[in-house]
């Protein structure tokens, strides 16, 4: 089977910057450098091209040294020594040597099983892709509810002024015999009501602020986003250009994960049926060895080598059980492939779906609050002048609030149905591609220096030190994100 180049890593720019927000853009640059999640998925990157690397070690010959010098005395009173014993008592060893063994491949078992492995690499760094997406639509999904609840606190700001000046007016009628005190109840009802409900969205507020600062890998305590005091939502209104199903699969990282896992089990195929021909391996050693300090000689010294075929003759089914397993594996990666394409087709539709209806869901709410205020302000007019009761008005008054909160809430569900849109397709317009095999292996054959990090390979990072990644986590690191985030 060849190898799978499908382009899952295509389209990883900077697709949140479509939403025009400068702040959500430092945000989502400061996840990627600092988020403990997205590094640990780097550094399982490197420990699989580390395990591929030792697979293909073995195509290697694999070489020792050895060397030993001893020098010994024996006891004179050891057991059968006799007192007229002349036995030498002292003595010296000396001996180096060296040792080669080497498999011959000639079933393809290793290179089929290095092969799998670097398949199995790419579909760890398909992983870290399908990691990075998901985070980055995670804190810009946080972002926009964060500033959703702004716009909704700033609906209740406007509305909770009016509330004040409706208990006013009534108190102001009561005062004048012309109103009720159940006026001046039902307008203090309301008030008080719409500032428990707007104590409730500092809740919220704060509660996405902590989860916004964990992605961030900083302590919730020391991170806080300044509100926006705003009753709408501004950000930008994109249309997604989807493309052609097939263009639309290859830039999914967890469909690129699948196929990697699928080549991988076809090379596991292969593994399984050279385990049915012999297992030759080719050895030798030689070295000197003398009973002194002297090893000028050459008849002092030894060598040997052989070669060992060895081929099980029953073994109870075991193989073509093990062979059997491969196939079965095999078929079901292709089943999870299938089912993992499927998900991806229903992503993007329902993503197109509810970025279209929550638009028309938005532009209808919106006449909606138009009417609901005129009806608000016509009613308290009414009202005031004597030509309505005031249960009027407040109904007027609960629905306009509703309907505003309403429409803050479409626009928040509208561009976080683009944000769920975009990570279906696998985010962004740029195209880039997973490392290639040749590309996987993290250090060369003979490589001795520089073994702290594995080599650049695509684009997943190789990792940062520990106490750089603990700073972040005081605080005192945040770098050009502490300056918008005044506490």
């Amino acid at each position: 089977m060849g190898d799978a180049r499908p382009a899952d890593m295509a389209a990883r720019g900077a697709w949140w910057s479509v939403l025009n927000d400068p702040l959500l853009n430092q945000l989502e640059h400061k996840l990627e450098e600092s988020n403990p999640d997205l590094q640990a998925a780097a550094e399982a990157f490197t420990q699989e091209r580390d395990i591929a690397r030792e697979t293909e070690s073995r195509l290697y010959p694999q070489v020792a040294a050895s060397g030993q010098m001893s020098r010994n005395k024996q006891s004179q009173g050891h057991l059968f020594r006799g007192k007229s014993s002349t036995s030498l008592t002292y003595e010296s060893n000396e001996a180096y040597s060296g040792a080669a063994t080497w498999e011959p491949d000639f079933w393809d078992a290793i290179r089929n099983s290095t092969h799998m492995q670097k398949n199995l690499a790419q579909a760890t760094a398909a992983q870290y892709a399908l990691t990075r997406l998901t985070l980055q639509a995670e804190l810009a999904s946080d972002y926009v509810a964060l500033r959703g609840i702004d716009a909704q606190l700033g609906v209740y700001e406007d509305s909770i002024r009016y509330f004040r000046t409706a208990v006013e007016i009534t108190r102001l009628r009561q005062g004048g015999a012309i109103g009720a005190g159940l006026d001046v109840s039902r307008a203090e009802n309301q008030l008080y009501a719409a500032q428990a409900a707007q104590s409730s969205l500092l809740a919220q507020r704060q509660v996405e602020e902590h989860a916004i600062a964990v992605l961030l890998n900083t302590v919730p305590a020391g991170f806080h986003i300044q509100p926006i005091n705003d009753s709408r939502m501004h950000f930008n209104v994109v249309a997604i250009d989807t493309g052609i199903p097939s263009t639309l699969l290859e830039r999914r990282p967890d469909i690129a994960m699948n196929e990697r896992e699928v080549a991988a089990s076809a090379r596991a195929i292969g593994v399984s049926r050279a385990a049915f021909f012999p297992h030759i391996v080719i050895s030798a050693t030689g070295g000197f060895e003398d009973s002194g300090f002297d090893l000028a000689s050459i008849s002092k010294a030894f060598w040997k080598v052989a070669v060992q075929a060895v081929e099980p003759v029953f073994t109870g089914g075991m193989r073509r059980a093990a062979l059997q397993r491969a196939w079965s594996q095999y078929r079901e990666r292709v089943d999870d492939y299938r089912s993992t394409v499927l998900s991806a087709f229903q992503d993007v539709e329902d993503g197109l779906s509810q970025t279209r209806l929550f638009h028309q869901e938005q532009l209808q709410q919106h006449q909606s609050v138009a009417a609901a205020l005129r009806t608000q302000n016509m009613t308290m007019a009414l009202y005031t002048g004597g030509l309505t009761n005031y249960l009027d008005a407040l109904v007027a008054q609960q629905d306009a609030l509703r309907a505003r909160l309403e429409e803050v809430q479409a626009q928040m569900a509208q561009i976080q149905a683009t944000v769920r849109l975009v990570r279906a397709l696998g985010g962004g317009w740029t195209s880039s591609a997973l490392p290639k095999i040749k590309d996987i292996d993290p250090i060369g054959p003979l490589q001795y220096q520089g073994l702290h990090h594995a080599r650049p390979a695509g684009e997943v990072p190789t990792g940062q030190e520990p106490m750089e990644q603990d700073r972040d986590l005081t605080g005192q690191h945040m770098g050009v994100l502490s300056a918008p985030f005044p506490k």
